[in-house]
C-alpha cells in the first residue's frame, strides 16, 4: 500500500481503505461474502492473484481475519474492519445521489448483477417453502439468457443451469433494465406496469418480489443528476 508520508489519521486510514478495490472488498464482506470465490464474484475484474495479495495485506493490518472452514478458508471483518462499513454505506449514499447516470456499455455487468441479487436479496420473502425464480435476460445470448435462484427460508442459491425444480416465478427483462431496477433508477412498480420487467406466477409471489429483491433504502435516494431522469 502506498504511503502519503503523513502522520495525519485521515492519511493513515486512507492508505488502507482507499487502495483500489479495497472498498469493494469491504462491501462484499458486509453483504455476507466469506469465501474467496464469493468475494471475487463481486469484483470480477480484479485478478485472483491481486485479490489474494489484498486479502493478505488486510489480514496483516488486522482489519480482516481468515478462518479455517473444513479444507478451505473463509474471510471475515475484525472489529476494526467492521468500522469501515459506515464508510461503505456513506459512499453508497453519495454515489446514489451524485454519481448515477445512464449506464455505459462497460458497466452493464451481468455477473455482478446476479451476484448482487443472490447475496443481497431476502430469500425468506416467499415464506418457508422452497421457491424457485427463473430470471430471463431477453437481450442476452442463449448461454447467458437464463438464470435460476433457489430460495429457502434463509438462503438464496444461484444456479447457472436448470436445477430441475418446478419454477414458481418467471421474470423477464433486459439486462440494462434489471440493473436499473436493482440500482433504484427504475421503480419496480413502473417496470412491471410498463413491461420493462415481466413477472409471471402466483399473485402472492409477485407481491413479494420487492421484498425478495431487498431494494434497500439507498434505492430511494433521489439522484441529483439530470441525465438519470430519462431512465
Amino acid at each position: 500500500m502506498k504511503s502519503y508520508g503523513q502522520f495525519c489519521p485521515v492519511a493513515k486510514a486512507a492508505e488502507l481503505f482507499c487502495e483500489r478495490w479495497t472498498p469493494l472488498i469491504f462491501r462484499n464482506l458486509a453483504m455476507g461474502a466469506t469465501r474467496f470465490s464469493e468475494i471475487h464474484r463481486g469484483v470480477p475484474l480484479m485478478s485472483p492473484t491481486l485479490l489474494t495479495q489484498r486479502l493478505r495485506q488486510l489480514e496483516e493490518e488486522n482489519v480482516v481475519e481468515r478462518r479455517r472452514a473444513g479444507n478451505s478458508w473463509t474471510y471475515h471483518m475484525t472489529p476494526a474492519g467492521a468500522e469501515f462499513v459506515p464508510l461503505v454505506l456513506a459512499l453508497s449514499t453519495w454515489g446514489q445521489r451524485w454519481a448515477r447516470r445512464q449506464l455505459a456499455d462497460k458497466e452493464v455487468d451481468l455477473g455482478l448483477l446476479v451476484w448482487m441479487i443472490e447475496s443481497g436479496g431476502w430469500p425468506g420473502a416467499f415464506g418457508d417453502r422452497q421457491t424457485v425464480i427463473r430470471l430471463e435476460f431477453s437481450d442476452q445470448p442463449k448461454a447467458k439468457r437464463l438464470w435460476w435462484f433457489v430460495n429457502s427460508s434463509d438462503k438464496c442459491e444461484l444456479c447457472l443451469k436448470d436445477p430441475g425444480f418446478e419454477v414458481d416465478l418467471f421474470l423477464t427483462s433486459t439486462l440494462r433494465d434489471m440493473i436499473y431496477v436493482v440500482r433504484g433508477d427504475l421503480p419496480l412498480l413502473r417496470a412491471l406496469a410498463t413491461g420493462r420487467l415481466e413477472a409471471h406466477g402466483p399473485a402472492r409471489l409477485r407481491r413479494a418480489l420487492a421484498k425478495w429483491l431487498n431494494l434497500r433504502p439507498h434505492t430511494r435516494i433521489k439522484s441529483q443528476r439530470a441525465d438519470v431522469v430519462a431512465i
